[in-house]
This record gives structure tokens, sequence and C-alpha cells, in this order.
């Protein structure tokens, strides 16, 4: 029961982190209709960011905003000079220009920091453990991860649904046109968007620091987990993104933790343990062919 508690919160851990990058990019898809492969070199640019400067500083609380304004800057940047040039081309134009952006961004930042690795450590105040549970010790970063990670998930609950702004990015996800009609300058709206969308990544991005490996190319690997995300939670929806990441996380998790385990029983070790490494990779793309089966528009559509 332990070991399932531990592995329950890392795969609530892990599907914070792809909240973070889903409720950006659903937003971008689903209000612009733009296919944002350079979301996931946002990310790096983040963590990048973040953790350059708590290296340079000593301090882990002065990369956060570092890597938040970083990733929020490129975002828009990339909006007003590349995206918005996008709106009315077919998604294969929005391919092609993002991935060149993902090409450009690799070798930007190989240019800056070189190809070896950075490494960021968790600061003093968020290191060591806390003991949820008699035998269930859990470390303190991980679960401020998914503190914060719910955290903004609220907020961005009642920024959607609760001010003018996200009244606007509601109107504007149906009918563009008519909040054209009304007055409201729809490419500040997106520029505006595009911005949060970013910031959040760049969030992730510095989050992920001290867990993983700040690398070039970080961001390709999660990029098309998070797009099953989108997928799933269904195209536009805030609420879609957050369950289903959280849906994800758990179930890649769990499958990673238990499922060569289980094979075990029926089969030889090494044979057990190769085959349900496979089908735990394989895990959440079975689920997403699943889900769409029963509801092809994804758990939520694009209900906010």
């Amino acid at each position: 029961m332990t070991l399932f508690l531990e592995q329950l919160l890392n795969g609530l851990q892990f599907g914070v982190m792809l909240f973070l990058l889903a409720a950006g990019l659903t937003l971008i898809f689903g209000i612009m209709g733009v296919i944002n492969l350079a979301h996931g070199s946002i990310y790096m640019v983040g963590a990048y960011a973040g953790t350059w400067v708590a290296m340079q500083t000593g301090s882990f609380f002065l990369g956060i905003p570092a890597a938040l304004a970083a990733a929020a800057l490129v975002g828009a940047a990339i909006e007003f000079l590349i995206v918005r040039r996008l709106y009315k081309r077919d998604h294969l134009d929005q391919v092609l220009a993002t991935f060149a952006l993902i090409l450009i961004f690799n070798q930007v930042v190989t240019l800056l920091f070189g190809r070896q690795p950075l490494f960021v450590s968790i600061p003093p105040l968020l290191d060591g453990s806390v003991q949820l549970l008699p035998g269930l010790p859990y470390p303190v970063y991980r679960l401020t991860i998914i503190v914060v990670g719910l955290l903004i998930a609220v907020g961005l609950y009642l920024l959607i649904n609760k001010t003018r702004i996200g009244m606007l990015v509601r109107a504007g996800s149906t009918n563009r046109e008519m909040v054209r009609a009304l007055g409201v300058d729809v490419r500040v709206l997106y520029t505006i968007v595009f911005g949060l969308g970013a910031l959040l990544a760049g969030l992730a991005g510095m989050m992920a620091g001290p867990i993983l490996a700040v690398q070039v190319g970080m961001g390709e690997q999660i990029l098309i987990t998070t797009f099953v995300v989108v997928v799933i939670g269904g195209v536009g929806s805030i609420r879609g993104a957050f369950v289903a990441s959280l849906l994800l996380g758990v179930v890649d998790t769990m499958l990673r933790a238990y499922l060569p385990s289980m094979l075990r029983h029926v089969m030889v070790g090494p044979e057990a343990d190769a085959l349900g490494a496979g089908i735990a990779s394989m895990g959440i793309y079975l689920l997403m062919a699943l889900v769409l089966l029963i509801r092809p528009k994804g758990l939520f559509a694009s209900n906010f």
C-alpha cells in the first residue's frame, strides 16, 4: 500500500507538470486554431533561463521569475513575428513554421550553453522529505510541484470563467469575428493568450530542472505526451486538460511501476521486463485511442 501511494503521488506530480504545458497548448490551439510545435521549445527556454540565473546567483527562487519572463517574452515574440502571419494559413504551414522554430531554438541554445546538460539543486527550503503517513515519506519538492500546479489550475479556472479577459477568451474561441466587430483588438488578445501559455510552459521547465536534466531537445521529449493530453481532454478545454493530465500521469506511472512485476508471474523475468516496459510506454496512446472511440472530441470538447 505504501508503494502504491508513493507511485500515485508520483503520477500526480507528473500529471501536474503535463497540465502546465497542456493548458497553454490547448488555449493556443483551441482559440487561435494554431498547431504550435514550438511549445516544447518555450518549455526548454524557461528551463535554461531559470537554471542559468539560479546557477549564477545561487538562488533557485530568483530563477523562477527569470524563467517566467524569458518564456513569456519569447512566446509573445513568436506570436507577434511569426504565428500572427499563419492564422489564415492551413495547418501544414503552421506545422512547418513551428517545426523550423524547434530547430532554430535547439541550435541557439546549443551555441549559448553547449550540449552538456545543466543541473540545478533543490533549494534547501524545499529539500528533504515529509512523513505523510507512517512509512510513507515523500519529497517536499515534489509535493510543492503538486500544490503549485493545483493552485494554478484554480487560478486559470477563475481567470477564464470570472474575469473580463476570460470572457473575451471564451468569446474569441467561438466567434472571433463578432469579438472584433465589438471593438476588441483580437491581435492583442491573441498575444496575451500566447504569452500566458508560454509563461506556464516556462514555469513547468523551471520546476522540472531539479528533477530532470536541463538539456537541448528536452521540449520535444514531452511535447508528444502534451498533445495526447490535449486530444484526450478536448481541444480548447482547460478542465479537460487538467483531468486528462492527471489521468495520463497516474496511468503512465502505474503501468511503468507495476506492469513488469505483474508479467513476471506468467513470463521469464527479462522477457517480462522488456514486454512490460514496451506496453507501459504505449499505455497513454492506447488510452487516447479508447477515449476517442467513445468521445471523438475528447472528454470535455471545447467547454472551458
